[in-house]
């Protein structure tokens, strides 16, 4: 991704296939505002013409940034890399978490690397934004994959690969805390807005992106 216009582009593309703007939100690294503000300007290009050729769609965008990581994700040695980095800043909550939870979609590869650095369990969680297209999230709810480990009062871990808001991993801290498990820490790729804490749960990062400037 190089500008706003690729971004435009690519929502405009996962939005054909299918994709609800929070799933779009998710593949984007960008708040579901943003995503629904580039799926609406892809939508004002005008027919034969490109996004890259309707440059006045990208003004008076919302304040957002966008973490492009694809250059750690295409490869499994460089992710392996990462996720050791990450376990690393876990490790000082001790030796007793047996479980961590990765925030699908982008966090559960990420979780994956790091509970076998950990050498813990591995648990997954589907973040309710999977099905937002509009309006309020209350009536929709995230949910635990089957296929991985039961929360079963457990301590954990909690790994995305990046905060926006905090909405996302303040959802899944309540989820896993209506299990009964106790999460002791949460840790991602990029920090998008310097949070230190979620819910009395500490939050870390390898990166905080910092937006410096005025608004106009």
């Amino acid at each position: 991704m190089k500008n706003v216009d690729d971004l435009i582009e690519s929502a405009a593309e996962l939005a054909t296939r299918g994709l609800s703007k929070g799933e779009i939100a998710d593949e984007l690294n960008v708040s579901r505002e943003t995503a629904s503000w580039l799926v609406e300007r892809s939508d004002t290009a005008p027919t034969g013409q490109s996004a890259a050729d309707t440059n006045e769609r990208s003004v008076g965008g919302p304040q957002d940034i966008h973490v492009d990581w694809s250059a750690i994700g295409r490869d499994s040695k460089r992710m392996e890399y990462i996720a050791a980095a990450m376990a690393d800043m876990l490790a000082k909550h001790g030796e007793d978490v047996d479980l961590t939870v990765g925030i699908e979609k982008a966090g559960g590869p990420v979780a994956t690397l790091v509970a076998r650095e950990l050498e813990t369990d591995l648990s997954t969680y589907t973040p309710a934004k999977h099905q937002w297209e509009e309006g309020d999230m209350d009536d929709l709810g995230g949910t635990f994959s089957r296929n991985f480990a039961g929360i079963r009062n457990r301590e954990c871990y909690v790994v995305d690969d990046t905060i926006t808001s905090g909405t996302t991993m303040r959802e899944t801290i309540d989820a896993i805390r209506a299990q009964g498990g106790d999460p002791l820490a949460c840790i991602v790729l990029a920090d998008k807005q310097g949070i230190e804490e979620v819910d009395g749960v500490p939050v870390y990062s390898l990166l905080q992106v910092i937006s410096v400037g005025k608004d106009e």
